[in-house]
Order: structure tokens, then sequence, then C-alpha cells
């Protein structure tokens, strides 16, 4: 049994993550072992549930990871906890464009048959609440509204208003929050600022945080309401069955991490991990070298065009990671690698692994994508399907006529070759763990050259 609750809104902007942040790290410091789990593709919002709760971020995506995988990845990452809280995306039936809300926050709520909690911004409105959590409360039958927490409250008088409307709906009342500017987590051109770039601000925001949801919901009924989800079926997912590893030696991958590269998803590295590949962090903006013995490459998303010059500055690192891709070390690289993977970033010096160029936009790009292998390389097989989610605002030109990685919409984007994966679509590989068995198969490959030998 898995007690579990989907915090939603009707809309971004209401406070869901804040609140559920918060509710994460209230519970925590009740004594609840509690796990964190995000609906849709987002990175940010998890970093917050990983300060919050002290395990691991987690995604559930049925665009990104298949609806079949949903219940057994939740099995997964909540193992060991008592209690799981869910954030979702957006309103709670906003789903893919196009799909009738296809891995919408209700979408999931209902393969987990999880009850749900509407976090609703009451800063605007009185008694109008009330028939927006009506409204919501109807819409899908399917969809179990199990309480409303009211946000950004202006006083007392307004709290009672909305209370009394409230009453009519039926849905119980779980929290009632008022206006706190001390607690909030700062944005920029593609959301919120992840936790890790402001690591010391957001730890000693966590105890605010925790206390302030403590005074305002009523945790124990939002406790009762998790442990009111049925009992789920399925065996946890595994990453051991979805690749293979059949013993020796393993290999050391240098994944990209700190500030500027803080967007990973945690079932990526646990599938490395089982096909015998450790992934060893390494900071750009501040470490020289390479892990020792080295054998592949992992550069995940992040924001590198807000760290472009101390990137830029650090020469040593930036040439070792040349020389290995030039020797064919392998290289998946997703978003913000592949921007440090081009000669130049806004103007400024970066890796020169690609000929190519990358600067900011003032337009972003953002959306789940279909895409196609065009030919055979070190991620994918040529013809090999699948989803994935663009979250960017800068562009990567010219191609030069490279091989492409993906292609959509008729179009051909990042760059591909049977070393090298740069691309800007996150491609979850929880969804197509054959990705990750061919990347280790490269990397288990791949004889590591010391320092020492390649500057000689």
């Amino acid at each position: 049994m898995v007690a579990r609750v989907v915090i939603a809104a009707p809309g971004s902007g209401h406070g869901k993550t804040t609140v559920a942040a918060g509710v994460m790290a209230a519970l925590r410091a009740r004594g609840h072992v509690v796990s964190g789990h995000k609906v849709g593709p987002d990175f940010i919002d998890p970093s917050y549930h990983a300060l919050a709760t002290g395990r691991p971020a987690r995604n559930l995506d049925p665009f990104l990871q298949g609806e079949e995988r949903i219940v057994p990845l939740l099995l997964h990452g909540s193992a060991g906890a008592d209690i799981a809280v869910i954030e979702g995306v957006m309103g709670l039936f906003d789903g893919a464009l196009g799909t009738e809300g296809y891995a919408s926050t209700a979408h999931v709520a209902r393969l987990l048959d999880a009850p749900v909690v509407l976090v609703v911004d009451a800063s605007a409105a009185s008694r109008s609440v009330a028939a927006v959590v009506l409204g919501f409360a109807n819409y899908d039958p399917r969809v179990r509204l199990a309480g409303v927490i009211l946000n950004k409250l202006g006083s007392q008088r307004h709290e009672d208003e909305i209370v009394t409307a409230l009453e009519a709906t039926g849905v119980p009342l779980l929290g009632a929050l008022r206006r706190n500017e001390d607690i909030h987590a700062p944005s920029r051109h593609l959301g919120l600022v992840p936790a890790a770039e402001r690591a010391a601000d957001s730890e000693r925001m966590l105890p605010r945080l925790a206390e302030w949801i403590s005074g305002g919901v009523d945790l124990d009924a939002v406790v009762r309401v998790a442990l009111r989800a049925s009992k789920l079926s399925g065996a946890p997912w595994d990453p051991a069955t979805e690749v293979s590893f059949e013993g020796g030696p393993r290999a050391i991958v240098a994944a990209a991490a700190g500030p500027a590269f803080t967007f990973r998803y945690t079932e990526d590295v646990e599938l490395l991990a089982a096909a015998g590949v450790d992934v060893v962090d390494v900071d750009p903006l501040r470490e020289q070298r390479l892990p020792a013995g080295a054998a592949g490459l992992y550069f995940g998303g992040g924001f590198p065009e807000v760290h472009a010059a101390e990137l830029s500055a650090n020469q040593s690192l930036r040439a070792e990671v040349a020389g290995a891709i030039e020797r064919g070390m392998p290289v998946s690289a997703e978003c913000a690698g592949l921007l440090y993977l081009c000669r130049e970033l806004d103007g400024l010096p970066m890796v020169g692994a690609l000929d190519a160029v990358a600067s900011m936009t003032k337009r972003g790009k953002l959306g789940y994508r279909t895409a196609v292998s065009i030919e055979d390389n070190v991620l994918a097989r040529a013809g090999q399907r699948v989803t994935g989610h663009e979250f960017h605002r800068t562009e990567v030109a010219p191609r030069r006529g490279e091989t492409a990685a993906w292609g959509w919409d008729r179009e051909p984007e990042g760059f591909a070759s049977p070393t090298l994966h740069a691309s800007y679509l996150h491609v979850h590989w929880a969804g197509y763990p054959e990705l990750a068995s061919r990347f280790a198969a490269a990397v288990h490959a791949y004889s590591p050259v010391s320092s020492a030998t390649a500057d000689a």
C-alpha cells in the first residue's frame, strides 16, 4: 500500500510547487518518510522536491514513459516511503495539446487512482473560488477531488467569505494560507530557478516553508486523504530488468553537474548503474579535469547560458572534453550539453566538438515531440522512434550537413555519430531503456586514455 496524494491547481501560478514542496517538508519534519514526484517532464520543480524530502527527484509522464510504466515507476520511486506526494503540472486537466488531456495531472491521478487536492490562488476573488472548485469537482467524475487548499489569502474576513461559500460544494477545506512574500522561488526565462543554483537560500527557506504550511494546512487531514488511496497492483519498476550487465569491470561516465547542469532524470542514472556504468559528477564551472578512468560523457540539461562566462573561463576542462570526444569517447548530450559542445555560446568559446554556435533568442521552444533517429549512432539505431520534450530559448546553427540526431516535423535536429549524440530533445530513458543499453555498451567498449598519455 502506497499512501499518495496529488497536489494540483486550476492553472499555473496558483502556488502548487510551493505548497507541494512545503507539504513534503512539513510531513518530513513530522517524521514521515516522503517520496516526491512531479507530473510531466519538468526538471526544476523536482529539484525542490528532492531538497524537501531528502530523496531523489522523480517524474511521472505517460507521454515520455508510457501509461503502463506510471504505476511501476511510482512504486519504485516511493520504495521505503510511507507517503508519496505528487505535484501536478499546469492546470489539473491540461495535457498534451490535441489529445484531450493525455499526460495531464488528471490522467496521472486516474492511472494511480490517487486523490487530488486542489491549490487555489484566492488573491483576486472571494465567493467565486467556490464556483471554480465546484467546476473542477464535477468536470470529470473519474478524478477524486478530495480537498482544497486556499492560497494567498489577504485577511481573516477574506478567508471567512470563501469558507462559507465552499460549504455548498461539499469539497473539504484542508488548508488556508495567507500571502507570504518571504517564501518564494525566483524565476527567469524558463521558469523557476533550480534549487541547485541557490542551494544555500533553498536550504534556509525549507524550515520556514514547512512552518508556514504546518500553520495553515491540516496535515493530518492530508495524510488521511492519502491513506484512502486504493492498493496498487503490479511490481515496482526495476532498472536491472530493463538493461543487462553480465558482470566484469564497471565503467565510469563523467556527468556534467553543478549550477549550470541541473537537469537529469534519476532513472537514467539508475539504468546506467544497472548496465555496469557508474556516473561520476563533474562541475564544468570549477573542476579542471575529468574523473580518472572516465570512458564516457553524459551532459544533461540546465542553464549554461546563465553561466557562459564561467564555463568559457574553464579552459582546462573544455580542452580535456574536446580531446576526449576527438579520441572517440562516447558522449550523450541533451540541451545544455548540446550548447556546451558548440564552438561558442553567446559569443564565448565553448568545447568546440560541434562546428556550430549557440545563442539566446527572443522566443522559446516548448512542447512534446515524437522523433525518429536519422541514422545509427551512439544512442539509437536508425528508425528508432521516441517521445521527448523540448524546452529552451536558444538556437544552434549552422548544421553544415552533419548527420542529425533526430528528425521531427520533417526537420533534422541535433548532431549524431557512432560516438556522439547531441540534441535539444530530452528523452526519459525509462521509456526507452534500449538507449541506455546502447550508450552503456559503447562506454564499456571504449578504452580510457589517461590524461598524461593524452597530453603527451
